[in-house]
């Protein structure tokens, strides 16, 4: 019987010492897995955080602008919406670098994270950007011309960031950065068809 007995008691410290070990590496893993799976400094998520929120900094200057001098209330209204929901959504890309223990700038050229965007940018600038000149001009100009710069400006901003989007959506499966990226997509889409229809307006 005691013969017996030994090898049910070796079999039972085993199998307390096997649930043991798989309760630290459960609770190891749980810990760790956040920072193992968080984007690193090259990925094309830390790269689109890092761009996109310079991307949408420009985008609530303008706006910032136009809501100011703007005549048209449409055209206000729409920038007071672009400030919020673009300035916004900075304070979630940068919460994301900060969650994965980024810098919020890279070793890597702006763009180099999108497929084909290592290629030398026009005037320096990403996609749909405005030149310094175009915002000195905007900031200049009064009356209808603040309506008209800011949409044409704005259109070709809203564009290009769709660019961005579409490139990110490519190659990026994380569900918070597809989600966020997809809601920018969709947004920008509707005030282009918004904008589109101020300039046929201002035109008749």
């Amino acid at each position: 019987m005691a013969e017996a007995a030994a090898p049910r008691r070796f079999s039972t410290v085993w199998l307390a010492l096997a649930v043991v070990v798989g309760l630290l590496l459960g609770y190891a893993g749980g810990l760790l897995t956040p920072i193992v799976r968080a984007p690193d400094d090259t990925s094309a998520e830390a790269g689109f955080a890092r761009d996109m929120s310079v991307h949408h900094a420009q985008a609530v200057e303008l706006a910032m602008i136009a809501y100011q001098k703007a005549t048209n209330e449409d055209v206000r209204s729409l920038a007071y919406k672009i400030v919020t929901t673009q300035q916004a959504q900075i304070g979630v890309m940068k919460r994301w670098l900060e969650e994965w223990r980024l810098e919020p700038t890279g070793s890597q050229p702006r763009m180099a994270w999108m497929p084909g965007g290592g290629e030398p940018l026009a005037n320096g600038l990403m996609p749909g950007m405005a030149t310094n000149q175009e915002v000195d001009r905007l900031r200049q100009s009064s009356g209808k011309d603040v309506d008209r710069q800011f949409v044409e400006l704005m259109i070709r901003h809203h564009l290009g960031g769709i660019h961005m989007v579409e490139g990110l959506l490519k190659v990026s499966h994380r569900p918070e950065v597809v989600t966020l990226a997809t809601v920018m997509k969709n947004g920008q889409q509707n005030e282009i068809t918004v904008m589109r229809d101020l300039q046929r307006d201002a035109s008749n």
